[in-house]
């Protein structure tokens, strides 16, 4: 009995699950039909494109924007650890400044710009009733 070779591909959807990109594997095929999903820049049409090693995956999943290089081919759904072996993450990170912590995420607001949030128009009536 011959050993088989290693895998060169795989289907898109399915790496997408194996990397923990996705939550599913329906949920990967859906994101790829709905172009949230472009391979080497290029719009992925079908859930079962094959993916090698080299490509490069951008995601548009969770209202984040993930630039992925494939650095393997999965073989299961391992702990998270084990998924990120699977990919080089390219994603630009947002710069800081030094005096805040967190970059802003997808919809971030600036404080005092725009509609005021609840908890402003809560401090805005207790300053109007004086308590």
């Amino acid at each position: 009995m011959m050993k088989p070779a290693a895998e060169t591909s795989q289907r898109l959807d399915k790496w997408l699950w194996f990397a923990r990109v996705a939550k599913s594997r329906t949920l990967a095929a859906t994101a790829v039909t709905e172009g949230k999903i472009k391979v080497n820049r290029v719009r992925a049409e079908k859930a079962s494109q094959l993916v090698k090693v080299g490509d490069v995956i951008t995601s548009r999943l969770a209202r984040t924007v993930r630039v992925l290089k494939v650095a393997a081919i999965g073989t299961r759904r391992g702990p998270a650890i084990e998924a990120q072996t699977l990919y080089e993450d390219l994603t630009p990170r947002l710069e800081r400044k030094p005096d805040q912590g967190e970059p802003m995420a997808w919809a971030g607001r600036t404080p005092g710009a725009g509609r005021p949030t609840k908890r402003d128009r809560r401090h805005i009536e207790e300053l109007k009733r004086g308590d």
